[in-house]
């Protein structure tokens, strides 16, 4: 395959995981925000850019981190990269290069959000927006669907499903810091029922609340980290998701015997989710472990473009 064609698949699957999941972000924040005054709704809106990892380039162009300047950036901004907007359109981009190598129906439901997406695009108030997101997100689940039931499982789709896997792993992982920064100004709150409200939003936004339950009995910080990070059944769990990804990265390395840039890095990161568990990370800094998660991250990203798509 082509390193060209092989970028283009890697990114339109990335590109839309992550429209998908910037969805998810703003709805679990939209939740967890319910019961707020109206002081303390104006003042949870920024967290949401601050774990994004995107608060300078916001802070570049706008004044104030309400809901409308939020919205627009995370959701509708063209210069914000990881925008939904941004993303889609340059998930259609991607797949635009390679249509005569995907299934045509899947051409098809992107060019679809990107569309559905331009008709949204006036609007800035998370209420208003609330279809949209579902849509999103119904949409990811539907692109899953065919990229599962309709591909090949040749290089294409393993190219697809490692950018999927590696952008859900980084995005679960930011789900639980939005938490981490928002609505617990008091330590008493920590598992409490208010707490637990909270931790089972977070859940929903992954569409892991039945599961979670089946493992769990009650819903608490520290089990619902132990899940999100650590699961080996649920899908969205990162430890999941870098082991389908590693999986991937083997099927694309010809050579097993010699392990390759992207195969060493990869290795790397799941070693370091492997030796640990929640307890340890909670005490050691929920924060702390997932800044460091995500420079791992980086780097098998940055391993992946010098393995397979640098010319």
């Amino acid at each position: 395959m082509l390193s060209r064609v092989a970028n283009s698949i890697y990114w339109m699957a990335r590109y839309l995981e992550r429209a998908d999941c910037v969805a998810r972000f703003i709805d679990v924040n939209t939740h967890l925000m319910l019961d707020l005054s109206l002081d303390q709704y104006s003042a949870q809106w920024y967290p949401l850019i601050a774990t994004s990892g995107d608060d300078e380039d916001f802070n570049k162009r706008y004044t104030h981190a309400d809901e409308r300047a939020v919205i627009k950036f995370m959701t509708f901004d063209e210069k914000n990269p990881n925008s939904i907007l941004s993303s889609i359109f340059r998930a259609r981009e991607n797949a635009r290069t390679v249509r005569e190598v995907i299934p045509v129906e899947m051409w098809e439901k992107i060019n679809e959000l990107y569309h559905l997406t331009q008709a949204h695009s006036r609007k800035r108030s998370v209420a208003d927006l609330q279809d949209y997101y579902k849509e999103v997100r119904q949409m990811g689940h539907l692109f899953t669907g065919l990229m599962h039931n309709t591909m090949s499982r040749d290089m294409g789709w393993q190219f697809a499903h490692l950018g999927q896997m590696l952008e859900r792993a980084d995005k679960t992982a930011r789900l639980l810091d939005v938490k981490y920064f928002l609505l617990l100004p008091r330590a008493d709150d920590v598992d409490s029922a208010y707490d637990a409200v909270q931790w089972g939003a977070v859940l929903k936004s992954v569409n892991a609340l039945e599961m979670y339950r089946q493992q769990f009995h009650t819903i608490n910080y520290k089990d619902v980290t132990q899940f999100l990070l650590f699961s080996k059944a649920f899908p969205r769990s990162v430890l999941f998701c870098l082991e389908d990804a590693s999986a991937a990265l083997d099927m694309l390395t010809y050579d097993r015997t010699v392990e390759n840039k992207a195969t060493a890095e990869m290795a790397i990161l799941c070693k370091t989710i492997h030796n640990s568990d929640a307890s340890h990370i909670i005490s050691a800094g929920l924060h702390e472990f997932i800044d460091i998660f995500q420079a791992n991250l980086n780097l098998v990203d940055e391993a992946i473009y010098d393995t397979y798509f640098k010319t």
